[in-house]
């Protein structure tokens, strides 16, 4: 029981090995090989040695699996060189199989060293990548070592024959077994590293480990199709489509194995450059029987799961993608395409909310609520996307990112819930009552709303650049909001003062409009603060002069 606690503890330090290469690879280089994965369509050739690369470095044909994914479900990129790229793909998740079947465990130490140091002693989040990405080989290395050290007793002892024996004598049981491991550590790596140690110390025969193989590969294009379940069927067909060809291609070669054996066994005697060759030789050649058939595999598949019809859901959001979480720089910017969605919607709201106050619009008080459920609902999925994002980790401009994120659209949010919980029941008011404003006061709120208006576009823009000009001409507004609000109030009492019959019949109606506008400008400027404050521009809350 120790000593398969202790293989069991080797296995665990792999996986978290395959995971800091990953997350290191995308960090420092995620929107490179989203951009490079993008432009792949020239030729099946092309797109082939661009998935072959990009899984190469990336070490996750899952991950791979997940971004072609994502571009086939928007059009992106053709479904031909999609599955072209996945077929690269699977062959470039073995390039990394093939160096660790030597004996390179005397590089661990340097690349924890190489990776420690660097990490710790620079703030660039490029060469922290590449730092985290060294460590996760150097625990590569170390937790191979590990597993084969702890493996050895296991030769000798009883427990591990009577562990491995309906395996042996039972193939089919033994490739859904390993396709369960791939499917729960996310990686056919760890197994295959796995299946390699331990037939390279003989515990167990190289006609299973063949098997074993086999499994790993469909589980490690199951993975995918597991995450993209509740996807639109456009962004399930790679995934779906990978895992058809890996399958079929597996079960084909199944039953060639028995015949296979002999003859690997006399091309090299290091059985675990056996099981390295045999894992990259079968992906080649699933490669190489459907790389001329893409483009029936795609028109397949394309049946099997057809365009839904149905009209666009403004309340889902259209940006927001969980394939690109491991890579904060992409997802920031689509959480931020996101809000300005948000925003656009408070835009329509806030402009049509005056036409509803003037009374030209009444029927519009439906939409406008309809719009404000939007609104919440992309607060809610951008806020849930970016509470996923921060758990991993974030450099710090990456962190204050995520907090000018959240702000912003909970500031939204707020609008959106000024407008309909307080302008639109203010207008229903006055439709019920049949109050009118004055020509004066009438004129005096719209003056404002378009201020305010005119405040929210420059808040979006600044929101996306970061102006420190912007963000000055923004808190001066503020200040000028507050004053118009004062001066229009003093105005509409002096009417009051003179009698006139729609200033007294109109004057909560009419002090509570000019009293929400300021509520939501206020919420609008909030954008401007942390970019004045990191610029040292705000001194006790008051703009430094200049």
């Amino acid at each position: 029981m120790h000593l398969l606690l202790e293989v069991a503890g080797g296995v665990a330090l792999l996986i978290w090995g395959v995971r800091m290469v990953r997350t290191g690879v995308t960090r420092g280089f995620g929107s490179a090989i989203r951009r490079g994965i993008a432009t792949a369509t020239h030729n099946r050739l092309m797109s082939f040695m661009t998935g072959m690369a990009v899984t190469g470095i990336l070490q996750s044909s899952t991950a791979t699996a997940l971004i072609v994914g994502s571009f086939g479900g928007r059009k992106v990129i053709p479904a031909t060189a999609a599955f072209a790229i996945m077929l690269g793909a699977d062959v470039g998740s073995t390039l990394v199989v093939q160096v660790l079947s030597f004996d390179v465990s005397w590089m661990s130490p340097v690349l924890l060293l190489l990776g420690v140091i660097g990490f710790l002693s620079s703030d660039s989040s490029r060469r922290r990548a590449l730092s985290r990405m060294l460590i996760g080989l150097g625990l590569m290395l170390l937790a191979i070592k590990l597993v084969m050290l702890a493996s050895i007793p296991l030769r000798e002892g009883p427990t591990i024959s009577v562990l491995l024996a309906p395996l042996a004598s039972d193939p089919i049981l033994a490739i859904l077994l390993a396709a369960l491991l791939a499917w729960m550590a996310h990686s056919s790596l760890t197994v295959i590293v796995l299946v390699m140690a331990l037939v390279s110390l003989g515990v167990i025969e190289l006609q299973l480990a063949l098997a074993l193989v086999l499994g790993a590969n469909i589980g490690s294009a199951i993975t995918p199709v597991a995450m993209t379940w509740r996807s639109d069927p456009a962004a399930r067909r790679v995934p779906v489509g990978n895992l058809m060809m890996r399958t079929s291609g597996a079960l084909a070669i199944y039953w060639t194995i028995p015949w296979l054996v002999p003859y690997l066994s006399d091309i090299s005697i290091d059985q675990g450059h056996l099981v390295a060759n045999f894992h990259t030789g079968f992906n080649l050649a699933v490669a190489i029987v459907f790389l001329p058939l893409v483009g029936v595999v795609a028109s397949v598949i394309t049946r099997l799961l057809p365009d839904i019809a149905h009209t666009d859901d403004e309340r889902r959001p259209k940006y927001l993608e969980d394939s690109n979480l491991d890579t904060p720089s992409v997802a920031l910017a689509e959480a931020a395409r996101e809000t300005l969605r948000i925003g656009d919607t408070i835009e329509s709201m806030l402009t049509r909310t005056m036409d509803v106050l003037r009374g030209d619009r009444p029927d519009a008080i439906q939409e406008i609520e309809q719009q404000d459920d939007v609104v919440d609902s992309l607060h809610e999925e951008v806020k849930f996307y970016l509470t996923r994002l921060s758990r991993q980790e974030l450099d710090p401009s990456e962190s204050r990112r995520v907090v000018e994120i959240l702000t912003f659209t909970t500031n939204l949010e707020h609008i959106g819930d000024i407008i309909d919980k307080n302008l639109l029941e203010l207008a229903t008011k006055k439709s019920k009552e049949g109050t009118q404003f004055s020509s004066a006061g009438l004129q005096e709120l719209e003056e404002m709303h378009g201020e305010v208006l005119g405040n929210l576009k420059l808040a979006l823009s600044l929101f996306m650049n970061a102006d420190v000009r912007l963000a000055r001409r923004l808190m001066e507004q503020k200040v000028h909001i507050r004053e118009l609000e004062r001066k229009f109030a003093d105005a509409h009492y002096a009417r009051i003062r003179d009698g006139r019959p729609e200033s007294l019949g109109s004057s909560s109606l009419h002090l509570d409009v000019l009293r929400d506008l300021k509520r939501i400008n206020s919420h609008v400027t909030s954008v401007a603060y942390p970019i004045l404050e990191s610029t040292g521009q705000i001194a006790e809350s008051r703009l430094r002069d200049g």
